[in-house]
């Protein structure tokens, strides 16, 4: 029997000296019928190599396994380390950093919902300014998930990070939370929609209530513990009749369970802020409309619908009232947000800052005079279907008192929904591919009855389109 190792490394063994029944060995040649010592030694240390061997193979693929692990955390990691790359220098073409200031601001801000309709131009005016920012989205398909792609892609473009995953997962949190040592947190993401929440309860306690409390308990746990700015709802108002709207008004008969979930969240936000000294500030939006905007808001809808020549259904109130809102341009709610990031307090020790706002225009648009302006700047007639408004959770009107934002955050609305709407349709347009060369006719008014048509130009391909879509501005 030959034991020993070769110029590889691997272990000689001369098979014949092993045979197929185990615990036995066959005698060498030369007559003897018993091993002598000299041969058990050396079959010994054969075994001995053999077994080093096989020890060291063991281990050499548990490192193996290991690294390959580590390797799949660590790209999952990496994607929240390299976004440090992007916060940590500040805006485009800033030198931003945590610490630093700028006009006597320097935030590290995780914006939630970052490729919604207000995360996204909200993160941008962030970056523009020289903040870090970072973004968390779950790209649902509550309406085309092309569009939110699209503004992902655009905050890309301009260096935002926009992680992708549920708000809800601690797990994921605490990967970001990990990353960055975030100042602020401007909370954005929730399910939206009155109607839908009748269709679908339990996404809007999962998005808007479990959501909210993953998100306090991870700035909890933070250090430093960021204040947390985020988007309620004007809908908290619920059934009052008093107007305009103050914040000390009563909030206590929501008209829908979307105002529901987010009267909720006004509560536990106050508790986390009482208990735990989490800086809060509430933000009641007001119908936030501008390009980028919904699918699912009525402006955006109108307009679609208008452009295809398909009816659009126009609500009206008990007594054929017309419904009326208080239409607020995304420009405006962005500095609304802006502002309370940038007058929240640290976290404290016991209670702490807590704050609501109302964000709206103070200047309530009947759903009717919408639809003319839409009209005017599509040059295009709509064919309306009026009809009584149904019992779903919708209210009447809405009309916002900003006196407390004006006083506290400098707050004051610049953009009327005429010059808004102007704005909105022209990013429409450029979006969805219309010419507006291609309009027959004239501006509404030319010719009564008359309904003039509009109809799309055609990239040479997707991929073209999709690059047009990123390389425009949010603006």
């Amino acid at each position: 029997m030959r034991c020993g190792v070769d110029g590889d490394g691997d272990v000689d063994v001369d098979g014949d000296a092993f045979p197929s029944t185990p615990g036995k060995l066959k005698t060498w040649s030369g007559g003897s019928s018993a091993i002598s010592r000299h041969h058990v030694g050396v079959v010994h240390r054969c075994f001995a190599s053999t077994s080093t061997l096989f020890l060291w193979a063991l281990l050499l693929v548990a490192l193996t396994a290991s690294y390959l692990s580590f390797a799949g955390l660590v790209d999952t990691s990496s994607r929240y380390l390299l976004l440090s790359a992007s916060w940590a220098r500040g805006g485009v073409g800033g030198s931003a950093r945590p610490g630093a200031h700028r006009g006597g601001r320097g935030l590290s801000v995780l914006v939630t919902g970052a490729a919604g309709f207000v995360g996204s131009h909200a993160a941008l005016a962030l970056r523009r300014r020289g903040d870090g920012v970072v973004g968390v989205d779950n790209f649902n398909a509550y309406y085309d998930p092309s569009l939110k792609r699209a503004r992902g892609a655009l905050l890309a473009s301009h260096g935002v990070f926009v992680a992708e995953g549920d708000v809800a997962d601690p797990g994921l949190l605490a990967r970001l939370f990990g990353a960055a040592p975030f100042t602020h947190v401007l909370h954005l993401a929730a399910q939206a929609g009155v109607r839908y929440a009748m269709e679908n309860p339990s996404s809007y306690v999962h998005s808007n209530v479990a959501a909210l409390v993953a998100l306090l308990e991870a700035c909890r746990g933070a250090e430093p513990r960021p204040a947390l700015v985020w988007a309620s709802s004007s809908s908290v108002y619920g059934l009052n009749e008093k107007v305009p709207f103050a914040e000390s008004d009563p909030t206590d008969r929501p008209a829908s369970l979307y105002a529901a979930t987010k009267k909720a969240g006004e509560a536990i936000t106050h508790a986390y802020s009482h208990i735990y000294g989490i800086s809060v500030t509430g933000l009641r939006f007001f119908t936030v409309y501008g390009p980028w905007g919904r699918p699912d808001m009525a402006y955006f809808a109108f307009t679609r619908n208008i452009l295809q020549g398909k009816p659009i259904t126009v609500y009206r109130g008990r007594g054929g009232v017309d419904l009326a809102r208080d239409f607020t341009y995304i420009d405006d709610v962005v500095r609304g947000c802006l502002a309370a990031l940038d007058t929240a307090r640290r976290g404290e020790r016991g209670p702490a800052q807590y704050r609501i706002y109302n964000l709206g225009n103070t200047a309530p648009v009947t759903v009717p005079r919408l639809v003319d302006l839409l009209e005017e700047h599509l040059g295009v007639r709509a064919r309306r279907r009026v009809v009584d408004m149904p019992g779903n959770g919708d209210v009447p009107f809405t009309h916002a008192d900003v006196a407390r934002a004006r006083a506290d955050l400098g707050y004051r609305p610049r953009t009327n929904l005429d010059a808004g709407l102007k704005k909105f349709v022209k990013w429409y347009l450029s979006y969805y591919g219309y010419s507006s060369s291609s309009i027959s006719g004239g501006r509404v008014g030319g010719g009564a009855g008359t309904t003039t048509t509009m109809t799309t130009t055609t990239p040479k391909n997707k991929q073209q389109q999709q690059q047009q879509k990123q390389n425009r501005s949010l603006r």
